[in-house]
């Protein structure tokens, strides 16, 4: 057995790589990734390749190794070349996501010093680290001493946390749930669908709440429907309110729908994921006015604050409730119970994870590093960008645009003198991705195929917007012509 022992350690040395190796590995990879930082304002923001990445399997997953060099080629040929860049200016698709250099530093110390951020024993540094971080976003949003929250891997675990907190916090049972009710809109998002299905909660009766002509949901029809379903015998419990839609970016009224919550003692959850991070500048703040009295909130920070993907938040105003929904223990967990401190609650008793990343260290280094201000400063950029866009399609002959932006999305199509308004707006969507300098999305709503610029990259700025709006103009004219 001895003899075998030592032969497996041979075979298995490789998986540590001594300092002289590092050197050359690190070497590659950074030279690697600066070629990609200083490519970004150069390449296509959307790249549409025959081969769609295919290559990859020409080089299988076998005992023996590659070469990094022969490695990196295959990453750049077959993975960062087709399809959407993210971290390109011109990506003005979906909700776009962040990347900022210093993160990915924090990534790479994260994954080195193998840090675990779920037990506060474990690593009392990182859970107070993590727990800063909610601090200071429970701060610009308005939550009170009392919220508790989770760093989570985006909004659909955040929403799900959410949605299961709610669910205990009014001890709702299974025989309650035919006749429990949940207030949302057509514009919200759909993995609170999705969140109530996995909570057990599918055969909740979900009522979609009429817009007014900007997308907002209507608080008069909320409450009438809250009434009726009240003298229906039917059980009231739950308002999905929205802090910036994915089609439209639209905030739906916060005071006014917080009004309601209280007078009838509803939970109401702020989908927050795209926008709530608007509230860290005083423009958005005054947009997002009411937010703070939600129950609960989540926001991705891969999206306003521009950390790398994987980065959400969930807050409870009550923390005590997200505790109570989420907490559990096991007997080799016991050594938690002995040296942790009963004030530093453990993340692995607010979530449904045990095993986690350290995901507080890209979001602090980069806050450490670069300060707020920069932040604040782009995330007002991006509310005056969109609507510095909107002002200047007005001016363009045939394309009708939505409402005025709320935040960073502006909708539009084109209006073509004759023919179907939907298959000519398909048709420029698709010429638009086949050349590539920019990249925008398209939604349907009434029926109607709409385009969407959304404007949140950090490296987005006026030169980029007075390019799409003249790629725009040519794209439209040459398909007419």
């Amino acid at each position: 057995m001895e003899d075998r022992i030592k032969q497996l350690e041979k075979l298995s040395i490789a998986l540590e790589p001594d300092s002289g190796q590092r050197r050359i590995l690190q070497e590659k990879v950074i030279q690697y990734g600066d070629s990609l930082l200083e490519n970004f304002r150069h390449e296509q923001a959307f790249i549409e390749t025959g081969d769609k990445g295919v290559g990859l399997y020409d080089s299988p997953i076998s005992d023996e190794p590659i070469a990094i060099d022969k490695a990196l080629e295959l990453l750049k040929t077959n993975v960062d070349r087709p399809g959407v860049h993210l971290g390109s200016e011109g990506h003005l698709a979906y909700i776009p996501s962040g990347g900022l250099y210093v993160a990915a530093l924090a990534e790479y110390l994260a994954a080195i010093g193998g840090r675990y951020a779920g037990l506060f024993f474990a690593s009392p540094g990182a859970v107070r680290m993590e727990r800063m971080l909610l601090r200071w976003i429970a701060d610009f949003i308005g939550y009170p001493e009392s919220a508790k929250g989770d760093l989570t891997s985006g909004g659909s675990i955040s929403s799900l946390m959410a949605i299961v907190t709610a669910r205990e916090a009014y001890n709702l049972k299974a025989k309650d749930f035919p006749d429990t009710v949940v207030y949302l809109t057509d514009q919200t998002h759909h993995t609170i669908e999705k969140a109530l299905r996995i909570a057990g909660l599918k055969e909740c009766v979900k009522r979609y709440i009429p817009l007014d002509k900007l997308y907002h949901m209507s608080t008069d029809a909320l409450e009438e429907a809250i009434l009726s379903d009240k003298n229906k015998g039917l059980n009231p419990w739950l308002i999905i309110a929205t802090a910036g839609t994915t089609d439209t970016g639209a905030v739906d009224p916060m005071e006014p729908i917080a009004d309601i919550a209280d007078k009838y003692q509803l939970w109401l959850h702020v989908d927050g994921a795209y926008g709530a991070a608007f509230a860290l500048c005083e423009m958005g703040k005054k947009i997002l006015k009411g937010m703070e009295r939600s129950d609960s909130i989540i926001i991705n920070p891969h999206k306003g604050l521009f950390m790398p993907q994987g980065s959400g938040a969930v807050l409870i105003k009550d923390g005590r409730k997200l505790f109570d929904a989420h907490h559990s223990t096991a007997r080799y967990l016991q050594d938690e119970d002995t040296l942790g401190s009963p004030d530093d609650v453990s993340p692995a008793d607010l979530s449904p994870e045990l095993s986690r990343p350290f995901r507080g260290l890209r979001l602090w280094l980069s806050l450490k590093l670069i300060g707020v201000a920069p932040f604040r400063a782009a995330l007002e950029e991006k509310l005056l960008l969109a609507r510095y866009f909107y002002e200047k399609m007005q001016h363009i002959n045939c394309f009708e645009l939505g409402p005025y932006p709320d935040l960073s999305i502006v909708t539009f199509r084109y209006i073509p003198p004759k023919g179907d308004v939907n298959e000519f707006n398909q048709r420029l969507i698709n010429a638009i991705h086949q050349d590539g300098r920019i990249f925008l999305s398209s939604t349907m709503i009434d029926g109607k195929f709409t385009q969407r610029m959304a404007i949140l990259g950090f490296r987005t700025h006026i030169d980029t917007i007075d390019r799409a709006v003249e790629i725009l103009k040519e794209k439209a004219q040459g398909l007419e012509g």
